[in-house]
């Protein structure tokens, strides 16, 4: 393909940050070397033989987040924006609908069961706020309220669903997001805090609500009653020192519960070593950075904000994941992106940053128009008077 070249997908591939891109399908591959390793530590145990079940599901869902990447980084800017509508809101129904039908998991109820697979409709709540907040924020037309009060009355619903669940990292995840949307957009740093004041009181309420919630954070600040998780991470970790004992020679991970996805990175240092450790936190940073600074340069402030947010929401997911195995944060339950195992976390995850390359394309202004999904909220300007009108 030459830059002379006038295809779809020619314009596509000349316009979009192939160093982002290039980052996410090299996360792509180690998530799948890696599934090769965890699985018949997943479907198995120490000494029973286990198979790669799930590593030839996850070889699927790869295949189905590279097209997601492909397709959604495809669209333009009004497309993105009436797909995120569609995406939030029946990411939202189908939260609701878990708590009647979902399948419940250590003290939560998140999943919804296919027998094949099961689906997390609330990690698909993210991408979808990122770019609806983005579009509000954006917009330069006046509205009828506040264009933050507009975005807290449209995140509100889906906090209250999450924390009925309960499902207090997503909820943080989806505050974490706001945030960010609402700092890039210029808001005074008092708000910030006032968020960053109320997230805290939520977390506390969780504390002193939740069993779960209690049980993980009193592990985590008592050395003496760490977790039996985290602590078989850090022996994983201590096993595989700076290269790794080998692809498939792992055997702490035959101990860790849900090795193939919440501590998957545990899986990465016991074969592959402090190197692979690296180099995964490396390929986020960059991935990461890049899009921030790619979105700093944009001159469109809807793409400006949503890069921005799409990008930091990412990093910190990836980020706490990997704080939680090596027992710097309390376990989450949150998965690695683009490495662990799981249908709902890498379609997500393939949609987020698909977002995050279209909005982050550098394209022609020529011929184009923007599109307002909340055209509706926008105020109406007072009827202009003519001065003959007046005259007579």
């Amino acid at each position: 393909m030459t830059r002379n070249d006038k295809g779809g997908l020619a314009s596509w591939w000349w316009t979009v940050d192939r160093v982002a891109l290039f980052a996410m399908l090299a996360l792509l591959a180690i998530g799948l070397m890696l599934a090769f390793a965890a699985s018949p530590a997943a479907t198995g145990g120490p000494l029973t033989e286990g198979d790669f079940r799930y590593a030839a599901k996850q070889v699927a869902f790869a295949a189905l987040s590279l097209a997601i990447i492909l397709f959604t980084s495809l669209l333009n800017l009004r497309s993105i924006k009436i797909a995120a509508a569609a995406v939030f809101t029946l990411a939202l129904i189908g939260s609701f609908i878990v708590l009647f039908t979902g399948s419940e998991v250590l003290g939560a109820k998140r999943w919804i069961d296919f027998g094949w697979m099961t689906l997390q409709p609330s990690e698909f709540l993210k991408p979808g706020f990122a770019i609806l907040g983005a579009s509000i924020l954006a917009d330069k037309a006046r509205m009828v309220l506040r264009k933050e009060l507009i975005t807290l009355l449209l995140i509100v619903p889906a906090l209250i669903v999450l924390m009925m669940q309960p499902d207090v990292g997503q909820t943080g995840l989806l505050l974490a997001l706001w945030a960010a949307l609402l700092f890039f957009y210029g808001i005074p740093l008092f708000w910030i805090g006032a968020l960053a004041g109320g997230s805290a009181v939520l977390g506390m309420l969780a504390y002193a609500l939740l069993p779960h919630v209690h049980h993980r954070v009193e592990q985590f600040l008592d050395p003496d009653q760490q977790g039996y998780q985290t602590k078989l991470a850090l022996r994983a970790f201590e096993h595989g020192g700076f290269a790794g004992v080998g692809p498939g020679a792992g055997t702490v991970k035959y101990q860790i519960p849900y090795a193939h996805s919440d501590f998957i990175f545990a899986v990465a240092g016991e074969e592959f070593g402090l190197i692979l450790c690296v180099a995964i936190a490396g390929l986020f940073c960059l991935l990461s950075v890049r899009l921030l600074l790619r979105s700093s340069r944009m001159k469109d402030p809807f793409a400006q904000l949503a890069g921005s947010a799409l990008a930091v929401v990412t990093a910190l997911q990836a980020f706490i994941n990997m704080a939680v195995a090596v027992s710097m944060m309390p376990a989450k339950g949150m998965t690695l992106p683009f490495i662990s195992y799981g249908g709902s976390s890498l379609f997500a995850v393939a949609m987020t940053m698909g977002f995050a390359l279209s909005v982050t394309r550098q394209r022609s202004k020529i011929g184009q128009r923007d599109h307002h999904v909340f055209t509706f909220l926008r105020e109406v300007p007072p009827a202009e008077v003519h001065p003959t009108e007046v005259l007579a």
